[in-house]
């Protein structure tokens, strides 16, 4: 502050900061429990999660996106090589799943098509019409009839018979 201000109207602030006048010597309840929750369950807690955290980080997995190594194919295993068998089983429910999401994003991507052209779709989502069609005809052709005990070993049967049906009809 400037030297010539009017020491009636601006009184000079206080040099230093006023004792606090303590009316009990009893501490404050409040601030005992609170110190109390931190170094007992707070404190163990932060700790613990932390030292976790430090762990998990370091073999850092992607749990949302496994990727497996192909297997052979039923076709390609040796006969009573059972592992083989339930290697191929599985390759095949993996192919399953991926195959149905597939056809449900194919058919989302149908449906949005529909939605946003309203009457006109059958001119304007062509594409996206054949593109279905394409794909259900494809997986018909390949998981249908084959019931809900769906086995590799089904599928192959199935493939086999449209092969020799193939056979038949062109000779």
């Amino acid at each position: 502050m400037p030297k010539d201000f009017d020491t009636e109207a601006y009184p000079e602030p206080p040099r230093q900061t006023p004792v606090v006048d303590k009316q009990t010597a009893l501490p404050n309840p409040a601030l005992i429990l609170s110190k109390v929750f931190y170094y007992t369950v707070d404190l163990p807690v932060t700790t613990f999660r932390d030292t976790i955290d430090s762990i998990r980080s370091k073999n850092k997995l992607v749990y949302y996106h496994q990727k497996f190594r192909r297997v052979p194919d039923l076709t390609e295993c040796q006969e009573g090589d059972y592992p083989c068998y339930y290697e191929a089983e599985m390759q095949w429910r993996r192919d399953y799943k991926v195959d149905q999401e597939i056809v449900k994003v194919v058919q989302e991507r149908m449906r949005a098509c529909q939605q946003r052209e309203g009457n006109s779709y059958e001119q304007n989502c062509t594409k996206e019409i054949q593109q279905f069609h394409e794909v259900t005809k494809n997986f018909q052709s390949r998981y249908g009839d084959l019931g809900a005990y769906a086995s590799a070993k089904k599928c192959l049967m199935k493939q086999k018979e449209r092969m020799m049906e193939a056979q038949a009809q062109s000779a």
